[in-house]
């Protein structure tokens, strides 16, 4: 029996004080457990390596002395106290460097690197520009001459690889220099630009080989054993000539290149051992290179950034012996992750101490897997050099990911209330009013628009057989202009006596919320309920009789009942339909309930006049006029009822253009309540909604936010797949962690509906997987009407055509053309990457992995648009008894006002 204080009687548990924030013993555990579970993850993911150490100088060091903000491409050096400094970190570390050019500061080196145990190999930056390479030339040759610090000058380096000069042109730049210094002379390319050029060889002192292993896309494994044969290779090509490996190394960060992983770990790996064998071997080198230099990633990608030994702030990637760490810092990230996690789980858990011990460790575990994986993300940007706008860009995607993983919490929670829950505390169980119990007088309201009369005429019929002791019906008819619609209606309203008034108003304002403001209006003085039904549906006899009696309760303010469909009538795309809508009104409005938090619908629903006379009426700003109103009437303080029994059944959407309108209304109506109630909903300030109902209206709309950020993501993946195939080598595929959150969350939000199904639906597998299509298939139409919503005031009243005739094929695709576009769109990028990369790496398969995830909404609504377009029964117009399940589960969030 519904309690006047709208909870069922509960025993407090042990560990809870009423009003305070102390936990349940389990609620304690869980959060331990899961505290520790994902102490052991961040410790066998951050497991140091055991590389065999070296011991000595390094053989030499590219050099070059940009820091934070500097870059030759924008103009920007470093000052030569900067210079100095480096050059005596370097010192520390070596005996010789290398530099690659004599412009500016750099022209400075040798001078500056007087005194310091430090011989230069001093290089000039030769390219497609005669005249600069001329002036590059003659400094090379004057600093060469002027600092007997300077042993060797390389001219240019991977002039030929680059193509910027012939093999001829380069040769006779080497032959210039030679005549006018009195150091040896070089220039620096690969291996195989030395084996294919042997004119190259003999025109230099000694040969300056490039071996970069990651380049090739090589295993670390195998990068080693790769350095040595190249370099036989070249020193076998040209015997009795000196060879200098003028790059050696492998980067710290970067993308996947084959099976070349770019990592800190492979960085120490690769030079330690070689370090080794160069010491053995007696090998003349320099280490790509001695600082980070990120001013190199606008041409060679991210990698280019991060081969230095040393970030770019000077600090020592890894030790020369020791263990190794991919990230030094890790215990600092886990620990304030593994404190979000508790405290996000903390704040869920301790409002429900009744949950069994599953969906504690569920919540728990999930929250745990949020603040990871936040954390992750944040780590991850802070291992980058990011400019002011890329720290923006990232901000942005990770405020992204923070939302999609916020998503996973909420429907975490929502499993755990819905399979874990001891009790409901405010479930309303329908019973008759007492014998001789005085009832109040029932006003309902029955807009109509342009629909067929006899659908309408069948729910008048079914209200005349109403069991109820007073009521009224007011038929209120706007914007129909053909007589032959509202005629006849009218007609029936006199045949069907005083209790049935019909108005035509013709064209009137505000839509839907207009007629209902009349309606209004018009109701009898001494009508106390007023009860507001759609236009094609047909109610049980004991509706009022049952749910009349909740407003003994002074606070409540209005009830609702589910909306449930009496045409589900063979026909594949009614049946899917028919699941998809099911599950909120059976599931979600359960546990919404049960915060005094649930949505109000146009249909089904009975409000105490003087409630909705003191919020003012029907928002006619408003699109979902029914769901603004039930948010102001909590917002006044009243209460609301659910019963999940059902009491009325109306009319499905007969094609998937009707079916789709219907969603973008409701996700457009949401986005318009949400910025006129955004103080209620979100400032800590605005106490007219509680905690509960805030946590339910935001979290029950945040999928649609998610679809809206699905659909931009979408476009942005199109965009940048356009770059990785046009550009293979300039444009790099995001990194993994931004990746693998949509992934994870359209694999939960699959799972979470088939688990809920299977747990309160009385369905086949196949009706369940049909309801996850048929919400699949809108989307991309949410996604529109939620950025719409976000930034546009008025969008058309659009009515739900319930008696429309099946169109043709053609027409059922023509419905869904534009998601056809993109689903097209999608999969020839997802295709056209794949070609061009091979399929080469994770990086690749990952990418089109989730294109094609993009992807299956657009082919949902494809194929559910062609279903619908196939010849079907006609809907059956009579009442028919349609069993319905004590508890449906929700899918997927997505139904938030009424038809």
């Amino acid at each position: 029996m519904f309690l006047p204080n709208g909870l069922s009687h509960t025993r407090n548990l042990p560990g809870i004080r009423v009003g305070r924030a102390i936990l349940h013993p389990g609620s304690l555990f869980a959060l331990l457990l899961a505290a520790v579970a994902a102490l052991l993850i961040w410790w066998g993911l951050n497991r140091p390596a055991f590389i065999p150490g070296y011991q000595g100088p390094i053989g030499g060091l590219a050099f070059s002395p940009f820091r934070q903000g500097q870059s030759p491409e924008t103009g920007v050096f470093p000052s030569r106290s900067n210079v100095r400094a480096d050059l005596h970190l370097a010192a520390g570390m070596t005996h010789q460097i290398r530099t690659y050019t004599v412009a500016g500061v750099q022209g400075d080196i040798p001078e500056l690197a007087r005194g310091l145990p430090l011989s230069i190999t001093l290089g000039a930056w030769l390219d497609r520009h005669p005249d600069a390479n001329a002036a590059e030339i003659a400094r090379l040759i004057a600093i060469a001459n002027a600092n007997p610090n300077v042993e060797a000058v390389m001219v240019g380096n991977e002039t030929i690889l680059r193509q910027d000069l012939t093999p001829a042109e380069l040769i006779a730049d080497i032959r210039q220099v030679k005549k006018a210094v009195h150091v040896p002379v070089s220039t620096a390319e690969p291996w195989h630009v030395w084996l294919h050029h042997p004119e190259l060889a003999q025109a230099v002192d000694f040969i300056t080989v490039h071996l970069l292993p990651y380049w090739e896309g090589l295993p670390i494994a195998d990068a080693l054993a790769f350095t040595q044969e190249k370099l036989a290779a070249v020193e076998a090509a040209f015997p009795g000539k000196r060879v200098v490996i003028g790059e050696i190394g492998w980067p710290s960060n970067g993308v996947t290149i084959g099976s070349a992983i770019a990592s800190r770990i492979n960085q120490a790996d690769f030079l330690r051992r070689f370090f080794r064998i160069a010491r053995r071997q007696h090998l003349d080198y320099f280490v790509m290179e001695a600082f980070d230099q990120p001013w190199k990633t606008s041409f060679e990608g991210r990698a280019a950034g991060y081969w230095g030994m040393l970030t770019l702030g000077r600090h020592s990637k890894w030790p020369l012996t020791g263990p190794v760490w991919e990230h030094p810092d890790w215990p600092r990230w886990a620990g304030s992750a593994i404190a979000a996690g508790v405290l996000f789980a903390w704040l869920l858990l301790w409002r429900r101490p009744d949950l069994r011990w599953p969906g504690k460790v569920l919540i728990a575990g999930t929250s745990e897997l949020l603040a990871a994986t936040l954390a992750a993300v944040i780590q991850a940007m802070a291992t980058k050099y990011l400019s002011l706008s890329a720290a923006g860009v990232w901000g942005v995607l990770i405020a992204g990911q923070a939302l999609l993983l916020f998503l996973v919490l909420a429907d975490s929670f929502a499993i755990a209330e819905t399979l874990y829950s001891r009790r409901f505390r405010r479930r309303y169980r329908p019973l008759p009013a007492a014998a001789g119990a005085v009832l109040p007088k029932v006003s309902l309201h029955v807009p109509i628009c342009n629909e067929p009369p006899q659908m309408v005429r069948q729910t008048l019929d079914a209200l005349a057989r109403l069991d109820y002791p007073d009521f009224e019906v007011l038929v209120v008819d706007n914007n129909t202009m053909d007589p032959g619609l509202w005629e006849p209606i009218a007609e029936h309203c006199a045949r069907l006596g005083p209790r049935f008034r019909f108005f035509h108003l013709g064209r009137w304002p505000g839509f839907k919320a207009g007629a209902l403001n009349f309606a209004l209006r018009e109701t009898a003085p001494d009508a106390a309920i007023i009860g507001v039904l759609d236009s094609d549906y047909v109610v049980s006899p004991d509706w009022l009789k049952a749910m009349v009696p909740a407003f003994a309760d002074p606070k409540v303010g209005f009830t609702q009942s589910p909306q449930d469909y009496r045409d589900n009538d063979g026909s594949l795309f009614k049946r899917l339909m028919f699941w998809e809508y099911a599950g909120f009104f059976h599931l979600g409005m359960v546990t919404r309930n049960e915060r005094n938090a649930i949505i109000q619908h146009g249909t089904m629903t009975l409000i105490r006049r003087t409630a909705i006379e003191h919020a003012g009426g029907w928002a006619e700003w408003c699109i979902t006029e029914d769901s603004e109103l039930g948010l102001s009437l909590m917002q006044a303080g009243w209460k609301s009822v659910y019963a999940e029994e059902s009491f009325g059944r109306g009319l499905m959407p007969d094609d998937f253009a009707a079916y789709r309108r219907q969603r973008c209304r409701w996700a457009y109506g949401a986005m318009r309540i949400t910025r006129a109630h955004c103080r209620a909903l979100l400032s800590p300030f605005d106490r007219t909604l509680t905690l509960g109902q805030r946590w339910h209206f935001l979290t029950g709309w945040l999928p649609w936010f998610g679809d809206g950020l699905g659909l931009l993501f979408l476009l942005m993946g199109l965009v940048w797949s356009v770059g990785l195939i046009v550009a293979p080598m300039r444009i790099e595929f995001p990194i993994v962690l931004f990746m693998l959150p949509s992934l994870g969350l359209f694999a939960f939000k699959l799972v979470e509906l088939l688990v809920l199904y299977r747990s309160r639906v009385p369905c086949r597998l196949a009706d369940r997987l049909g309801a996850a299509a048929a919400g699949l298939a809108l989307s991309h139409t949410i996604g529109k009407a939620v950025l719409k919503g976000l930034v546009t005031n008025r969008a058309p009243f659009l009515r739900t055509p319930k008696m429309k005739e099946a169109p043709a094929l053609v027409q059922g695709l023509a419905m869904a053309r534009e998601e056809f576009f993109l689903l097209l769109l999608t999969w020839t990028a997802m295709i056209g990457v794949g070609t061009v990369h091979d399929l080469a790496t994770w990086e690749v398969k990952l990418w089109c992995l989730i294109l094609f995830t993009q992807s299956l909404p657009y082919l949902a609504a494809v194929s559910i648009s062609v279903l619908a377009a196939l010849p079907a029964p006609r809907p059956l117009m009579a009442p028919v008894p349609v069993p319905v399940p004590a508890l449906l589960a929700e899918p997927g969030a997505r139904l938030a006002s009424g038809d």
